[in-house]
C-alpha cells in the first residue's frame, strides 16, 4: 500500500486553518504524540503568535484499567484561557474517535471552549464514537488489524509506517 506524503498532508492542513485564525481568540491544541508534532509545526506555519496547548489523555482513556499506563506520559499543557476560546483540537490518526472523546473530557477540565474544531492529518475511518473531524488531510482505508504511525525523524520531518496488527 501506497502511503500518502505527511509533510504535503501538514501542508494541506494548514491551508485548511488557517482561515479560522482570523476569527480571533483561536488556539492551536495537539494530543501527543503525533497531534501535538503537528500542532508545534501548525503554529510555526500558520502564525506564530497563534496560543499553542498540549494534551496527554492518558489519565482520560476509556481502556486505562485494560491499558494502564503508557510509559511516555507528557504533562498537558494549556498556557492560555480555554473559556470562550475557539480550539483547534489536532491530531495524528483518526480511528474510533475515543483518544478525542478523552481529549475533549480534559479540555473542559480547564474550561468551557466556545467552539471545538477537529483536525486530523489522517481519518482512516471505523468509528465507534459519534466523532467526526471538520478538517481532514486526508482519508484512508485500512483493515481493522492495520494501524498507521506518524514519526518525527531527527530533523523534525514527518513520515507515517504502515503497521499489520496480530
Amino acid at each position: 500500500m501506497q502511503l500518502p506524503d505527511a509533510e504535503q498532508l501538514l501542508t494541506e492542513l494548514a491551508k485548511k486553518i488557517r482561515p479560522l485564525l482570523s476569527r480571533g481568540n483561536v488556539a492551536l491544541v495537539g494530543i501527543h504524540s503525533g497531534g501535538a508534532w503537528l500542532a508545534e509545526r501548525l503554529k510555526a506555519i500558520l502564525d506564530g503568535d497563534v496560543p499553542l496547548g498540549t494534551l496527554d489523555i492518558s489519565f482520560y482513556r476509556d481502556d486505562f484499567e485494560q491499558r494502564g499506563l503508557h510509559s511516555q506520559i507528557k504533562p498537558s499543557n494549556i498556557p492560555f484561557d480555554v473559556d470562550d476560546c475557539h480550539i483547534i483540537l489536532i491530531d495524528d490518526v483518526l480511528y474510533t474517535g475515543r483518544t478525542i472523546r478523552g481529549a475533549m473530557n480534559e479540555l473542559f477540565d480547564y474550561g468551557r471552549p466556545a467552539k471545538i474544531t477537529l483536525a486530523v492529518l489522517i481519518d482512516r475511518g471505523g468509528r465507534e464514537m459519534p466523532v467526526e473531524a471538520q478538517i481532514v488531510g486526508t482519508h484512508v482505508e485500512l483493515a481493522p488489524h492495520q494501524s498507521l504511525e506518524l514519526l518525527r525523524d531527527d530533523a523534525g520531518k514527518f513520515s507515517l509506517k504502515l503497521h499489520e496488527n496480530d
